[in-house]
């Protein structure tokens, strides 16, 4: 079993983790088959504030039933997307923690004593870690309880008590709201009461889902009710930056260090390529573009298995992580050598994450300047969820640019 050459970094730290990528998990990366979601050792990362920034909760709950398929992979193929609406958004001038939490209902191959509703993640900020789930989700037949769902995400979450902050549930389906033994009229009282606003997506007809009462599960916990193709393909307009971007953002890989139990970190530098190449897979909806901005934005932290990240954020003194713990190739520096390697990498991720922002913005008005078509009508999922944010993050204080 050998390495696989072009996936093995450059730069010392990650060279020695990637000796890990053989060239069985290559092919699979490269057939866009994602890696298991056991190799995550470690519990989803929440960061209640950073620095005193605002903080953004937003919970997915996706209906895996049989008839779902064209929403989880919508979900896949635009998390970026959607998280990136954050990158640049603004309250008293800071950039808000986003924190995002992830539930499956309505699949038969979860227990009917759980109502067929499973908590994918709880709150993390490791959006790595949720794009992984997302590639993990299969769909079944089952029962769409909406009201068990909305129940078990306000009981189970770790929801803030910060009134200014942006607490929101985004709940898709296509099945009748009021379905299951769980009143969804007392679920959404009870979110409201948290401050928590529910934002209904119907996968269907607009009447359809009037008639599944779908708007009412809105309108009584202050959120908005919309109607989606699941099945629509995404557009995303080519444009001649996309190329550099994507090449960047793969660079971006290599200012990474690991730090910590070797297998876990090396398992999760695995996936970090695991979603690169997934992204790939969804070249043609925008997707690598829209995973380049994410990498670039202030709401990527890998602090958990990162050594830049953890320098960055203050949680960790670089001279006290154990040489046992680093890769084999850093562990013969003195502690100001080290240190001194965690800053360049820092420094040539800020130039790498500058000039991808800079190429992005150059790419807005080579698209603007074109106007493209507006696509056919149908409203999508990412569409569907970042009109809702910024609309509903304008009421409570932030500025979108």
């Amino acid at each position: 079993m050998k390495t696989i050459p072009f996936l093995r970094p450059s730069r010392p730290g990650l060279r020695a983790l990637a000796s890990v990528v053989t060239v069985a998990t290559g092919l699979a990366l490269l057939a866009g088959w994602p890696l298991s979601s056991q190799v995550y050792a470690s519990e989803p990362v929440a960061h209640k504030s950073i620095d005193g920034r605002p903080l953004v909760q937003i919970a997915l709950l996706l209906d895996t039933s049989n008839s779902m398929d064209g929403l989880i992979e919508q979900a896949k193929s635009q998390l970026w997307r959607m998280v990136n609406e954050f990158n640049h958004a603004k309250r008293q001038g800071r950039v808000p923690v986003l924190q995002v939490a992830l539930y499956e209902y309505g699949n038969n191959g979860l227990s009917a004593a759980s109502g067929h509703v499973r908590q994918v993640l709880g709150f993390t900020t490791d959006l790595e870690r949720v794009s992984t789930e997302l590639f993990q989700l299969k769909t079944n037949g089952g029962e769409e309880y909406c009201g068990w769902v909305i129940r078990d995400a306000l009981k189970q979450l770790d929801w803030s008590a910060g009134g200014n902050d942006y607490k929101a549930i985004f709940i898709a389906g296509n099945e009748p709201f009021s379905q299951g033994p769980v009143s969804y009229v007392n679920a959404c009282r009870s979110a409201i009461q948290k401050g928590v606003v529910v934002n209904t997506i119907h996968c269907g007809t607009m009447a359809d889902g009037k008639t599944g009462h779908w708007p009412d599960g809105a309108a009584l916990a202050e959120g908005k009710f919309l109607t989606i193709n699941q099945d629509a393909v995404v557009a995303h307009v080519a444009a001649p930056q996309d190329d550099e971007i994507g090449r960047l953002s793969l660079a971006l890989n290599e200012t990474y260090i690991g730090y910590g139990e070797q297998d876990r970190v090396a398992k999760e530098l695995q996936q970090q390529l695991s979603n690169d190449f997934n992204a790939r897979r969804y070249q043609s909806q925008g997707s690598v573009v829209q995973r380049a901005l994410t990498k670039a934005g202030s709401n990527y932290d890998n602090r958990n298995w990162d050594l830049v990240d953890a320098a960055r954020a203050g949680g960790i003194k670089v001279e006290a992580v154990p040489k046992s713990q680093l890769p084999a190739e850093l562990q013969k520096l003195d502690a100001e050598a080290l240190k001194a390697h965690v800053a360049k990498q820092q420094s040539e991720r800020n130039r790498l994450q500058s000039e991808i922002n800079r190429l992005n913005r150059e790419r807005e008005q080579w698209v603007a300047a074109r106007k493209p078509a507006a696509p056919g009508g149908d409203l999508t999922l990412d569409a569907a969820i970042t009109a809702t944010v910024r609309e509903q993050g304008v009421t409570r204080g932030f500025t979108f640019e």
